[in-house]
């Protein structure tokens, strides 16, 4: 079976989408009518915004679900067998299991980008990527910490992102370097992403997403909060919000989609980090 995934903030780069643009009419359509959903001129800042244009908030996360889907429309006769997708990813793939529409997954996601802005705005904080070293010594040493700063990402065995105020990160990853930790650094984002103070930005959203009609998708959804399989319209919106405040649980979403009978993974968006972290999930003979 074959399971398409997508990525999330991050994997922007310039010039994504134009191939697609220039070589589908379908493609073509789809970032077209997103100009005028959005109000600006985006299509121009994907194929030839600076790097710093594309960091915007308001342009990055529309960026890459535009090019995500449209990536998911040009393929004849698709049939997803499930989808799933990283933080922001995971509307990328709502749409494509056709559980939303791309004019509706647009706007949701341009009220995402703009909620978690204001909340990042309102309080300074940050992430960082801890690399070496097992998930529950990470999660003990956050639990340990005065302050906020929670795990938000768990992107492959070795791998986890830290999220939360900026002095509980920076102490956090002073510790785990002397846990071993190959790596602790600061990301380069705005704010704690997939933690409590995301909470404004997870109050603000909750109306937009009440509003918005969902339907039963054509395959299973595996969504981040959880990593289970969700075809239950509520269910969806349920986990869509929670979300916000809650961990990306990447790891475990693509152990329990090969459980399910994935044996191909498609990544359908700009870059190829996902199959990059599938690829550690899932060593060779597992």
């Amino acid at each position: 079976m074959t399971a398409y995934v997508f990525p999330g903030q991050g994997a922007q780069f310039t010039g994504m989408g134009k191939d697609l643009y220039e070589a589908s009419p379908k493609a073509k359509a789809l970032i077209d009518s997103a100009c005028d959903i959005l109000g600006f001129d985006i299509r121009n800042i994907m194929f030839n915004g600076s790097a710093d244009d594309l960091k915007q908030t308001k342009v990055t996360q529309p960026a890459v679900f535009i090019h995500s889907v449209a990536a998911a429309a040009v393929i004849e006769d698709f049939h997803p067998g499930m989808t799933a997708g990283h933080s922001l990813g995971e509307f990328s793939a709502l749409v494509a299991a056709g559980a939303m529409s791309f004019e509706d997954g647009l706007r949701l996601v341009y009220a995402r980008a703009m909620a978690m802005q204001k909340a990042c705005e309102a309080h300074p904080s940050t992430m960082a990527a801890i690399i070496g070293l097992p998930d529950d010594v990470v999660e003990k040493v956050c639990e340990d910490i005065k302050g906020v700063v929670v795990p938000a990402n768990y992107n492959c065995p070795g791998q986890l992102v830290i999220s939360g105020e900026i002095e509980a990160v920076d102490e956090a990853c002073a510790v785990l370097k002397e846990a071993g930790a190959k790596r602790a650094l600061r990301l380069a984002v705005g704010g704690a992403f997939h933690s409590p103070l995301m909470e404004p930005a997870r109050v603000e959203l909750a109306e937009a997403i009440s509003r918005t009609d969902i339907k039963a998708p054509v395959c299973p959804v595996y969504q981040n909060v959880d990593a289970q399989p969700s075809t239950d319209p509520a269910v969806i919106k349920e986990k869509l919000l929670k979300q916000l405040t809650s961990p990306v649980r990447w790891t475990q979403t693509v152990l329990n989609m090969h459980r399910d009978g994935a044996s191909e993974f498609i990544e359908l968006g700009p870059g190829a980090v996902l199959q990059g972290l599938i690829k550690k999930c899932l060593p060779a003979g597992k």
